[in-house]
């Protein structure tokens, strides 16, 4: 299966390097990307909008012969959603890691402060502490000493789909930070920071207890998370 790997803020390709080949191993072809503005810290980052990310995506797709699972974390997860609303029927399965399928008008985030085009990467004071579970002081190093400044419309853009098919491609929610049962009881109660993943058909649930970085902070639980998804979608 070709498995397009989709970061989240402030990482590019190389983001996947510790779960890419444990997908390889397992007979799939990772595709990890890096989006427009994503390509260094001196990358030109004005005027790329949220749109410009999914249409990356989009791309990578089309250049693909056969469908797709699609892949994204935290803030990718937005994107690959985008994706799969412009292609519902170029993709098996969409797996949010620690994310969700973000819906209608919403934006990522919006909070997160800006310099001029950039989001740079904000101290580590300003997480909240489940987002840093597991990543000790060596993973914070090299997570900062390679992080690149998100495009700021990327953060701030709202998203725009059209393509109802896209609740009924199937699902996987890797949980990390919060556990699946806090999510499906925000679903039950009606929480708008679940409406749109409540509107999906065919959701599974999938537990890896860490923080908001599993790639860095358990990358063999998360590369067995992803293959167990993709494993599941190539025999239904």
């Amino acid at each position: 299966m070709d498995i397009i790997l989709v970061p989240g803020f402030w990482l590019d390709a190389s983001s996947w390097e510790k779960v890419s080949p444990a997908l390889e191993a397992a007979g799939h072809r990772p595709h990890p990307l890096t989006l427009p503005g994503m390509q260094s810290v001196d990358a030109d980052r004005s005027g790329i909008g949220l749109r410009d990310h999914i249409d990356a995506v989009v791309a990578a797709i089309d250049a693909l012969d056969n469908k797709v699972v699609l892949v994204g974390h935290s803030g990718g997860g937005a994107i690959i959603h985008g994706a799969l609303d412009s292609r519902p029927d170029r993709v098996e399965r969409a797996v949010y890691v620690d994310s969700g399928p973000l819906g209608e008008g919403g934006v990522i985030n919006d909070e997160l402060p800006a310099d001029g085009d950039d989001v740079p990467l904000p101290p580590w004071e300003a997480f909240e502490d489940a987002d840093l579970v597991d990543l000790d002081d060596g993973l914070r190093e090299a997570f900062r000493a390679r992080a690149i400044p998100q495009p700021r419309g990327v953060a701030y853009d709202q998203q725009h789909l059209q393509d109802d098919r896209r609740y009924d491609v199937p699902a996987t929610v890797i949980a990390c930070e919060f556990p699946s049962s806090l999510l499906q009881e925000w679903i039950q109660g009606g929480h708008p920071f679940v409406a749109e993943l409540s509107r999906m058909r065919d959701v599974e649930y999938v537990d890896l207890p860490t923080g908001h970085w599993p790639q860095f902070t358990k990358p063999a639980e998360l590369a067995r998370a992803i293959t167990a998804a993709v494993d599941r979608t190539a025999t239904s």
